[in-house]
């Protein structure tokens, strides 16, 4: 292929297109539940970037997710909802037993995932053709409710519950 077949290609932004396609699925499914909640067994896996202008987290989470995060849309969230004039959703999610409101720009998700029928998109944001500016961060809770700590990870070991055969 020449140059000039590759350039004139390059003039046609199907990349974005697809992209922008690509993202009206999310924002009904988002849409789907925020109206009706989520049917069955399914549940969203989504994964944004924190650094993508336009996008809110408290600062806690910004803190700990500087660029990409990924929530799960299942069996605990309130105030789903899709602003399409805006370009983004907002949903209240609690990590370590504190709530938090996040907007997330619909250009910033990187990920959707449908784990209970396997389905899966992945996106590109262009952080590139946006100006640089810090993302927005939501004002910290007050300090009762942020001094919750979260609880590490436990592992336990099913060992301890198991039935042993009885010696002789």
């Amino acid at each position: 292929m020449s140059d000039d077949a590759q350039t004139a290609e390059s003039l046609i932004p199907y990349e974005r297109w697809t992209d922008d396609a690509l993202r009206e699925v999310v924002i009904r499914a988002i849409e789907l539940a925020a109206s009706s909640g989520l049917p069955g067994e399914h549940h969203y896996y989504i994964t944004f970037r924190t650094d993508y202008p336009g996008t809110r987290v408290p600062g806690h989470l910004k803190a700990r997710y500087p660029q990409e995060m990924t929530v799960v849309l299942q069996h605990q969230y309130e105030g789903l909802a899709v602003d399409r004039d805006g370009g983004s959703f907002t949903v209240r999610l609690h990590f370590g037993g504190v709530p938090a409101t996040l907007v997330v720009p619909f250009v910033a998700l990187t990920g959707f995932a449908d784990p209970a029928v396997r389905f899966g998109l992945r996106f590109q944001p262009t952080l590139d053709a946006v100006p640089e500016e810090p993302a927005e961060a939501e004002p910290e809770q007050p300090a009762a409710a942020a001094a919750v700590p979260e609880a590490p990870a436990q592992v336990v070991s099913l060992d301890a519950f198991r039935r042993r055969p009885a010696r002789d």
